[in-house]
């Protein structure tokens, strides 16, 4: 006589293993892997140099120091680097959120960002010292000045109904920033794949030190301003 499986027991020797059922085998929602950023086209191909630093230096540099009376090459202002700033508030509930802001930063500057954390806590807004908060990233060199060139040719004519960036956010000392709205506008982010929109703030530094040095050189880069002085009238 076969041996009977007992009630809340395990099951006999030679029965078949009872199958989960199938609503425990899907998987849930939004736990999908991301995918891994693999090589580009490009790779293992010799990297050309970038095509703003060139004109800066073939074209640009010049105009400044007949427009400024300069007379010494090294008084020309340039780029020192970039700052990419997101404040994610969310992350403090929803810690996946900025796990989301970090792929996209990677995706968009082709540089990993750094998380930044909070250096004290905040009681109203359930913030903890050492939370983290926010992603950055810093761009110099070749990566800077690549991303300026797609920044003002490609990201910035894809916002909606622009009329070009304000005059009015430079700081005394020759560094200008901006904030963008949705990170929709850079070609790299993928409509499909993003959970939410955010924004950013971008900081500009340059070695002008004056606020019209400053101005001139962003112009000359290609910043579309909406006026062609520091008061933002329109031209």
């Amino acid at each position: 006589m076969a041996t009977k499986e007992k009630k809340g027991g395990t099951p006999a020797a030679g029965s078949a293993a009872i199958k989960p059922p199938k609503s425990e085998t899907k998987k849930k929602k939004g736990t999908d892997t991301k995918i891994a950023r693999g090589p580009h086209g490009g790779a293992g191909k010799p990297v050309p140099p970038p095509r703003l630093r060139a004109f800066y230096q073939k074209t640009v540099r010049g105009k400044l120091m007949e427009q400024f009376g300069l007379t010494n090459p090294h008084q020309v202002p340039t780029m020192t680097k970039i700052v990419l700033n997101v404040g994610a508030g969310e992350a403090i509930k929803q810690p996946k959120f900025l796990d989301n802001i970090v792929e996209e930063l990677a995706t968009i500057t082709g540089q990993q960002p750094v998380r930044r954390k909070a250096k004290k806590s905040i009681a109203n807004f359930g913030l903890r010292e050492g939370q983290e908060i926010g992603a950055s990233v810093t761009l110099r060199g070749a990566r800077m000045w690549e991303f300026l060139d797609r920044f003002v040719t490609v990201a910035l004519p894809r916002v909606r109904d622009f009329r070009g960036v304000g005059t009015k956010s430079f700081d005394g000392r020759g560094n200008y920033s901006l904030g963008v709205k949705e990170q929709m506008i850079f070609p790299e982010i993928n409509y499909d794949s993003i959970d939410t929109i955010h924004g950013m703030d971008i900081t500009f530094v340059t070695t002008a030190g004056r606020d019209d040095l400053a101005f001139a050189l962003l112009k000359e880069l290609g910043m579309p301003f909406r006026g062609n002085d520091k008061t933002g009238a329109r031209l």
